[in-house]
């Protein structure tokens, strides 16, 4: 009789550590997942850190799919207290992503799983490629 596999954990991938992001602040990366056929594809997302609370969502409003910040980096309305597109300014819950006010009234942002593990804000739930997977073309890897 065959003992039964152990239980897969699911891939955590390290992004940054905590402390490079401000409290109360947020920060853009574009980080690479797979496509359909295979090739690298920018995937843009942001992570907001809260004192030792973090949240990651797709940068991209639900209403026309345009990135979120209003400048570079910029993803908090004046206040600090909320989510808000630059384009439209459309504005979101910072713990569910759900839009509160603007013209994407009852959608939400694309929530991504974050954790902090040893110090750093990695993503779990997720298939991303690591430099390693990527082909630099300079010939065998």
């Amino acid at each position: 009789m065959n003992a039964p596999a152990p239980a897969r954990r699911p891939a955590v991938y390290a992004v940054c550590a905590l402390e490079e992001i401000p409290n109360r602040r947020a920060r853009a990366f574009v980080l690479a997942r797979a496509g359909a056929d295979g090739a690298p594809r920018p995937w843009p997302i942001f992570i907001l850190r809260w004192g030792r609370h973090v949240r990651a969502y797709e940068n991209r409003c639900p209403h026309q799919g345009v990135h979120l910040d209003w400048e570079r980096g910029e993803f908090l309305d004046g206040e600090g207290i909320r989510i808000q597109c630059g384009k439209h300014g459309a504005l979101f819950d910072l713990g569910t992503g759900a839009c509160v006010a603007g013209p994407c009234l009852g959608e939400g942002l694309v929530p991504i799983e974050a954790v902090i593990e040893e110090g750093e804000i990695c993503l779990a739930g997720v298939d991303l490629l690591e430099d390693e997977d990527e082909d630099s073309g300079q010939g065998a890897e």
